[in-house]
């Protein structure tokens, strides 16, 4: 039964050998069966559904244990991308920037006379200051020659684009191919699997009156035999004699 905790529907449970289905054990036939468009079929094939569902003990998380595991990723020659990796696995925060680099700061009062403080000062200002120069010359060339990366890359884009759209058109002119034909050799045979289903409703149809037949034959006989033996008579020795055909037909004559 479902688990009303996690609101989890347990799933439809199939034998081992069900677990990978090919093409070819797909016996659907959606263009000539019918009987799910009627409100009725479908309504019963919807509650069996959902009843065999709530009886089985597979659970939608389930689905996934009969696939083959994920490779092991391997980021021996990219250790930072392991680490990150590795954290985003783990669901730790991001390690924010170090901005303090980027900060000029004087020194501390208490080392206001001390040199080796004001030189790292000096020396960190300077950087500082190399760092906005060379993103004013950075944005200088991408002022310069950035239009004309961009209009490349908005190409290249477009020729990407161009080729994904062609290629899903044709993939979507072989799958309308595939469908028109599973169309047609569908109808075309819906003629015969009508014949052959009326054919083998006649067949069942004489099966049984024939086994009805055959049973009420056995009654009788039975009912011969028994008055046989009420009124004493040896059917055996009769038997032995040949004479039981000509007994059972006479018997049995209106």
């Amino acid at each position: 039964m479902a688990d009303g905790g996690n609101g989890d529907l347990p799933m439809l449970e199939a034998p081992p050998s069900y677990g990978r289905q090919t093409c070819s054990s797909i016996d659907a036939l959606p263009y000539i069966d019918s009987d799910y468009a009627d409100p009725r079929v479908k309504a019963e094939v919807d509650r069996l559904v959902e009843e065999e569902m709530r009886r089985s003990t597979k659970k939608p998380a389930d689905f996934l244990n009969d696939l083959p595991p994920l490779p092991t990723f391997n980021f021996q020659e990219y250790p930072m991308v392991g680490r990150e990796y590795e954290r985003v696995r783990a669901g730790r925060p991001p390690v924010a920037l170090d901005r303090s680099r980027y900060e000029l700061e004087t020194p501390t009062v208490s080392k206001r006379n001390d040199e080796t403080a004001w030189k790292q000062a000096l020396q960190r200002s300077q950087r500082l200051l190399q760092y906005q120069i060379t993103r004013m010359e950075n944005l200088d060339l991408l002022l310069k020659y950035g239009p004309d990366a961009w209009k490349q890359h908005n190409n290249r884009l477009e020729v990407y684009l161009t080729r994904m759209q062609k290629l899903a058109q044709e993939l979507n002119e072989k799958i309308e191919k595939v469908n028109r034909e599973r169309k047609y050799h569908q109808q075309n045979t819906a003629y015969e699997l009508d014949a052959l289903s009326m054919q083998w409703k006649d067949l069942c149809q004489k099966n049984i009156a024939i086994q009805t037949a055959c049973a009420s034959l056995e009654a009788r006989i039975i009912e011969l035999e028994t008055e046989a033996a009420e009124r004493g008579w040896n059917l055996e020795a009769i038997t032995e004699n040949g004479t039981l055909a000509q007994f059972r037909s006479m018997t049995l004559a209106p």
